[in-house]
C-alpha cells in the first residue's frame, strides 16, 4: 500500500469512527465504582469491552457472560412482511456489544480494529487475511462471529488487554499511532524503494519525502526536529542505508553458517571510477539439499595482483564469520591471475583450504572455444570482423540507418538492426548472425544505395565482401551452428548450474556438430544450408543482387572468375565448413574433457552402479582423499550398500541430480545412513562451474554506480548492491525491525509517548 493510500484510509476511518461516536449513546461514569458503562432507555449495561471483543474463549467476571453477549440482538428485518433481511451491511451490528468496539466498515469492506493494530503473525494460510489485510465484502453476521473465535483475534485481544493497564478500557481499544515512529518508517520505506530500484538515493531521498508531503503525508513534518535536524542529510541517509542492508544480510548469513557445504564465485573488474572491484558470490545448500546463490560482498582492491585478491577474500570470510572448514568450491573466470599454476588465487586458496576445488567458468570457456575455432579458419575470422564493421557502419550514421530502414520497408522486412559482435557478450555473435541472415537482402540493398548514390568507399568495400557466395554460405553455416552453441551457453549461465550440466549438455552439442560435419556436401534437411541455393535463386530476395562466385577477382578488374555453383559449394565445404566444424569440436572437447575431481562425482550416478567396480572404487578414493581424508574404506563400504538402493530400492529410476539432492538433504534419513556420501553429494552440488553470478553483479554495479554517481564506493556501494540483488520486495521488507535498529543510537526525534521503549533508550 502506498503512503498516500495509507493516510487516506486512516483519515477515512477516523471520520467514520467520529460519525459512529456521534450516533452512539454517551457513556455514563459511575461515581462510586469509577467504571464506564453504557446504558440506554430500557436496556441494561452490557458486558465489558475486553470480554465482548475476546469472544467465547475469554472468561468473563461480573455481568452477563460473553456467550450471552455474543447472542446479541436479533437480526434486522427487511420489512414487516419479510422473513429475512436483505443482504448487505446492517448498521445495527455496530450497536451490538460483541462487535461495536472492534468492527468498522470502509468502502473496501469490514475490518477488525484491534487485529489491524496488533498485526498478529501469520503462522499458516494466505498472506492476506480477512478483517486484517483485506476487508470482508460478504456482509453476514456469522462471518463476524467466526472472526471473534479466530486465533488472530484472540492474539490481538490478549495484547490489547495487556495495554489496558493504567488506562480505561475504552482508551485501551483506541488505535495507537505514534506519528514520529510512522515518520521514520516512512523515511525508511522511501529510501529502500529508491535503492531497490537502483535510483540515486542521496539526491532523490529529500525529493521523494517532499513529494509524499505534497500528496498528503503530513506526518513527515515530524522528521523536522528543528532548523538543523530534518533527518535528510547524507550522514543520516547512509546510516539508514546500512541498517537496511544489515537486515537484508543477516538472515542470509545465518543460512550460510548453518549449511553443510558452501562455495565461492569470485571475479574482479573496474567500475566507472576506474577502481578495481572484487565481487564475491556465495553458493550454499539449505536443509532440503537445494542450492541457493547470494551476493556476499564487493571489495575495492588497490591492485589486481593475486596476493591482494587472496587477502581480500580471507578478510571477507573472517568478517562474515563463514565456516571455512566447509568451503569446497571456487569459481573464477579462468584469467591467469586466478588460475596461475605457481602463485594464482586458486593455488594460494587451495594451500590454505585443502578441500577447495577450483573451476574455471564454463561460459567463458565456451566463448573462448568459439573464438579460437573462428581464428583457426582464416575466412571465418575475416567474416567475424566484417560483422562488426557492418554494425559500426550503420550505427554511426542516422542517414545510413534511414537508408537501411527504407530498404527493409520495400522488401517487407521488420525488426531490422545490425547487431554488435563483442567478445565480452557471449551470445552477441549468435544474435548478429541471426538478424543478418533474416535481413541480408535489405542490408545489401542499403550498401548498394550508399555506394552508388553517395559514392561511399566503405559501403562499396562491404558490399563487395558481402555479395559473394562464400559470405552467404558462411552466414548460413553460422546460422546452423550457433543456435546449438547459444543453447549450451544459456545452460551455463543459469544461476544453479553445476557439473552435471556439463556432463549432460556438452556431449549433446558435440553430437549435433558431428552430424553437420558428416553431412558434408549434402546438408541436413531443415537447415539453412539446405535452402542456400534456393534463396540465391529467389528474385524477391538474394536473387535480385549480383552474388559473385568468389571474392577473388582477376587483376585490373577484367571481370570475375566464374565457377560452376557445384564447384563453389564443394570448395566452401573443403576450405571453410569442415575446418571450422572440426576446430570448434576439438576446442570444446579440449576445454571440457578434463574436469579433474568433478569427473569423479559420476560415481554417484545411476550409470556407475552397472559399470566396472575398479573404476568406481578409484573415483571414490579420489573424492575421499580430497574431501574426507582417511575415510576411503568407510566411503567404499557405504557405496556398496548405496548401490543396491540405486539398482532395486528408493533411488531406482531417479537421475543423478535427484539422488544427490536426497543424499544432501538433512531432513531425510539418507544423511544419517550414508553420512560420507551425503557430504560428498553436498560438496558436488555447491561446487560452481561458472562465474556468471559475478557477471550479473557487475551489471548491477554498472547500473548503480554511474557517471553521475561516481563517488559511490566502499561499504555504501556494497550495501546498495546487496539490497538491489538480494533484498525482498519493498512491501515485504520488515520496517519495524529497521525502526528498532534505528533507535539503538540516541536520536533527537522523540515521540509523545513518555514510556516508549524505543525513544527512551
Amino acid at each position: 500500500m502506498s503512503i498516500q493510500k495509507y493516510f487516506k484510509r486512516i483519515r477515512r476511518e477516523d471520520e467514520e469512527e467520529r460519525r459512529g461516536e456521534e450516533e452512539r449513546p454517551q457513556p455514563v461514569v459511575s461515581e462510586d465504582a469509577g467504571t464506564t458503562s453504557q446504558s440506554t432507555e430500557g436496556e441494561a449495561a452490557g458486558p465489558s469491552v475486553v470480554e465482548a471483543a475476546a469472544g467465547p474463549s475469554v472468561e468473563a467476571g461480573a455481568g452477563p457472560s460473553v456467550i450471552q453477549a455474543a447472542a446479541g440482538p436479533s437480526v434486522v428485518q427487511a420489512g414487516a412482511d419479510s422473513k429475512h433481511r436483505h443482504s448487505g451491511w446492517n448498521p445495527d451490528w455496530l450497536k451490538m456489544p460483541q462487535f461495536k468496539n472492534w468492527l468498522y466498515l470502509t468502502q473496501h469492506g469490514m475490518f477488525c480494529r484491534i487485529c489491524r493494530q496488533h498485526k498478529p503473525p501469520i503462522k499458516k494460510g494466505p498472506l492476506k487475511r480477512a478483517f486484517i489485510e483485506v476487508g470482508i465484502l460478504v456482509f453476514r453476521k456469522d462471518y463476524i462471529e467466526r472472526h471473534i473465535s479466530s486465533e488472530p483475534h484472540q492474539y490481538s485481544v490478549k495484547h490489547q488487554v495487556s495495554l489496558a493497564s493504567g488506562y480505561s478500557v475504552m482508551q485501551a481499544f483506541e488505535p495507537t499511532v505514534i506519528m514520529e515512529h510512522e515518520a521514520v518508517i516512512g523515511g525508511l520505506k522511501c529510501l529502500y524503494w529508491l535503492v531497490k530500484n537502483e535510483i540515486a538515493h542521496h539526491t532523490n531521498y529529500p525529493k521523494l519525502l517532499s513529494l509524499a508531503q505534497l500528496l498528503g503525508c503530513d506526518y513527515f513534518e515530524k522528521l523536522k526536529v528543528d532548523q538543523r535536524n530534518n533527518y535528510q542529510s547524507h550522514r543520516i541517509v547512509d546510516e539508514m542505508l546500512e541498517i537496511l542492508a544489515e537486515i537484508v544480510e543477516s538472515p542470509i548469513l545465518e543460512e550460510i553458517r548453518s549449511s553443510q557445504a558452501i562455495s565461492l564465485e569470485v571475479d574482479e573488474t573496474a567500475d566507472v571510477s576506474v577502481n578495481r572491484q572484487l565481487d564475491l558470490h556465495v553458493r550454499h545448500l539449505d536443509k532440503e539439499g537445494y542450492v541457493f546463490n547470494h551476493f556476499l560482498d564487493l571489495v575495492t582492491l588497490e591492485d589486481g595482483k593475486a596476493d591482494s585478491i587472496v587477502a581480500a577474500i580471507k578478510s571477507v570470510l573472517q568478517k562474515k564469520d563463514l565456516p571455512v572448514d566447509r568451503l569446497y568450491g571456487l569459481g573464477t573466470d579462468g584469467a591467469a591471475v586466478m588460475t596461475g599454476r605457481l602463485n594464482g588465487v586458486a593455488k594460494q586458496l587451495t594451500d590454505s583450504f585443502p578441500k577447495l576445488v577450483s573451476v574455471a567458468c564454463a561460459a567463458h570457456r565456451l566463448a573462448l572455444a568459439c573464438k579460437d575455432a573462428s581464428n583457426a579458419v582464416r575466412y571465418m575470422a575475416n567474416f567475424r570482423n566484417h560483422l562488426q564493421e557492418l554494425h559500426l557502419f550503420f550505427r554511426n550514421s542516422a542517414n545510413r540507418s534511414a537508408t537501411l530502414s527504407a530498404a527493409a520497408t520495400i522488401l517487407g522486412l521488420n525488426d531490422l538492426k545490425v547487431k554488435e559482435v563483442k567478445d565480452t557478450r557471449w551470445l552477441s555473435q549468435h544474435l548478429a548472425v541471426q538478424n543478418l541472415q533474416r535481413n541480408l537482402p535489405a542490408v545489401l540493398a542499403a550498401l548498394a544505395e550508399e555506394a552508388s548514390t553517395r559514392k561511399c568507399p566503405v559501403a562499396k568495400g562491404l558490399y563487395t565482401f558481402c555479395a559473394t557466395y562464400r559470405f552467404v554460405a558462411a552466414l548460413y553455416l553460422q546460422a546452423d551452428v550457433l543456435p546449438h552453441i547459444a543453447m549450451l551457453s544459456k545452460v551455463f549461465q543459469r544461476a544453479d548450474v553445476n557439473f552435471l550440466h556439463i556432463k549432460e549438455q556438452v556431449p549433446v552439442t558435440l553430437v549435433t556438430l558431428r552430424r553437420i560435419l558428416e553431412a558434408g556436401e549434402t546438408p541436413l534437411p531443415g537447415t539453412f544450408l539446405a535452402r542456400l541455393h534456393q534463396d540465391l535463386d529467389n528474385p524477391g530476395g538474394l536473387g535480385a543482387f549480383s552474388i559473385a562466385g568468389e571474392e577473388e577477382r582477376i587483376r585490373r578488374g577484367h571481370g570475375i572468375l566464374e565457377r560452376p555453383r557445384e564447384d563453389m559449394w564443394a570448395r566452401f565445404v573443403r576450405d571453410v565448413l569442415k575446418p571450422y566444424i572440426c576446430s570448434l569440436e576439438s576446442n570444446i572437447e579440449s576445454r571440457f574433457q578434463h574436469i579433474e575431481v568433478l569427473g569423479a562425482f559420476s560415481v554417484l550416478g545411476p550409470k556407475a552402479v552397472t559399470s566396472n567396480d575398479v573404476t568406481n572404487i578409484s573415483m571414490l578414493q579420489t573424492l575421499a582423499n580430497k574431501f574426507i581424508p582417511g575415510q576411503d574404506a568407510t566411503v567404499i563400504q557405504e557405496w556398496t550398500s548405496y548401490k543396491q538402493h540405486v539398482l532395486e530400492g528408493t533411488f531406482k529410476d531417479k537421475t543423478q541430480a535427484e539422488i544427490m539432492q536426497l543424499l544432501a538433504s538433512e531432513k531425510d534419513e539418507w544423511a544419517e545412513i550414508y553420512p560420507n556420501l551425503s557430504l560428498l553429494s553436498s560438496a558436488g552440488l555447491v561446487i560452481p562451474v561458472s562465474s556468471v553470478n559475478c557477471e550479473r553483479d557487475f551489471s548491477t554495479m554498472n547500473r548503480v554506480k554511474t557517471d553521475m554517481r561516481n563517488r559511490l564506493k566502499g561499504e555504501h556501494l556494497a550495501a546498495c548492491m546487496r539490497i538491489a540483488v538480494s533484498g525482498p520486495a519493498p512491501e515485504a521488507f520488515p520496517y519495524t525491525q529497521a525502526l528498532e535498529l534505528f533507535f539503538n543510537k540516541p536520536r533527537r526525534i522523540k515521540c509523545s509517548d513518555k514510556q516508549c521503549h524505543l525513544c527512551t533508550k
